[in-house]
């Protein structure tokens, strides 16, 4: 063969694609899909890329209502005429996600927001946020209802008695909130199972009764007002509960060590532990010594499930350390222990680690316990007393 023959044979050269054809060969479904990661406004600004554009952001499975420029939150007024028309234009296509965040929102205002909310729901949503960063805002109180809410995320708002009935909404899995002013005296879902407060304020006059026997994972962080009531939770996996300087649970004659078994000051029943002695992981914090904590010891239950446990230094404060002693004696099958003492949150110095030496004759705490942890920032008198407390259950340390 010539090599003239040759080179016509050759297989011809791939021409490039560009971009833009890349994108146009996407489905319409994929499309969707990544613009629907966009704020609203830019969302709809893809309108004006090309004539297959023009309607896509209509039947997209999420909404992003922030910012008007997709960075910083906005107030209602900016964004009202925008979102009112983006609604009435848009297809009643189900939606997967909804984040509605606000930057403040008056008085006036309310009902549009609350309108918007409860188009989310007509949409079928299955993840739900809203957020107002300054001021509460206090949506209508009326039930929410759903039977495609999941998950539920709250921060700035204004809670009330109707709003966090979830009784109408029978897969609803996942709840946080954040910042909230909660006025009511009972929370309740038997479907939750991941529950998250955190910086909330609770009504002074009541303590807030909180009913998720289904519930997995907790977390309760820096409340302010009365601790929450905790009912029982079977199922629950991992607790994380950090009591700040905020609480207001008080006794008359706490101070003298004696309390007075007045149901209304709750001295009666455990508040917290009792509703997570199920849990098998467990992070109790304070950052000081606790009326909620010392008077639920008083009729500690058993943490028959706990594999794993994390305390501050308020479980080592006592001149006797009797509570570090009460949990540990209360936590038959304790596999880990982690004492974070004298730091400031999770950051250390030093970290001394141990474990537990069987004894002949039974013990005090689990024969289970094989890793005990001290984290500190310097070995001082009270972690030398911790260590010699602990050496008396036949712990043993050694410093890394």
């Amino acid at each position: 063969m010539t090599p003239r023959k040759k080179r016509m044979s050759a297989p011809p050269v791939p021409v490039p694609v560009s971009a833009s054809d890349c994108i146009g060969a996407l489905p319409d479904s994929l499309l969707q899909h990544v613009i629907s990661f966009l704020p609203a406004q830019e969302s709809v600004r893809t309108c004006v890329l090309a004539r297959r554009w023009r309607h896509l952001w209509k039947s997209t499975r999420a909404l992003r209502i922030v910012g008007l420029d997709g960075r910083e939150p906005a107030s209602v007024e900016d964004l009202r005429v925008f979102v009112d028309h983006l609604l009435m234009l848009r297809e009643r296509t189900d939606l997967e996600s909804v984040e509605m965040k606000f930057h403040s929102c008056s008085e006036g205002e309310v009902p549009y927001v609350s309108l918007w909310t409860r188009f989310a729901l007509m949409c079928k949503v299955r993840a739900l946020a809203l957020e107002i960063s300054h001021a509460y805002f206090y949506p209508d109180d009326l039930p929410l209802a759903s039977r495609y809410l999941k998950t539920l995320d709250l921060y700035g708002l204004g809670l009330q008695k109707a709003f966090l009935d979830f009784a109408g909404c029978p897969v609803l899995e996942g709840l946080k909130m954040s910042e909230c002013n909660i006025s009511v005296d009972r929370m309740s879902s038997p479907s939750l199972k991941h529950l998250s407060i955190t910086g909330c304020l609770s009504d002074l006059r009541c303590r807030l009764r909180i009913s998720t026997p289904g519930l997995v994972s907790l977390k309760l962080d820096d409340f302010f007002g009365k601790t929450p009531f905790l009912e029982n939770m079977e199922l629950l996996q991992t607790a994380c509960v950090s009591l700040g300087k905020s609480f207001s649970d008080v006794c008359m004659n706490y101070n003298s060590g004696v309390f007075c078994g007045d149901n209304k000051n709750g001295c009666v029943n455990c508040v917290l532990l009792g509703g997570i002695s199920s849990a098998k992981h467990l992070e109790l914090i304070s950052e000081s010594s606790k009326f909620i904590f010392t008077r639920d010891l008083k009729c500690c239950p058993t943490f028959s499930k706990l594999k794993t446990l994390l305390l501050s230094e308020y479980w080592c404060e006592a001149p006797d350390l009797d509570p570090l002693a009460c949990i540990l004696k209360k936590s038959p099958v304790l596999e880990k222990l982690t004492l974070q003492l004298f730091s400031k949150g999770p950051t250390h110095k030093v970290e001394m680690k141990g474990s537990y030496r069987p004894m002949e004759g039974p013990s005090a705490i689990s024969e289970h316990l094989n890793i005990v942890e001290v984290k500190c920032n310097v070995v001082d008198e009270k972690i030398l007393k911790v260590s010699k407390f602990l050496s008396a259950f036949n712990i043993r340390f050694g410093f890394l």
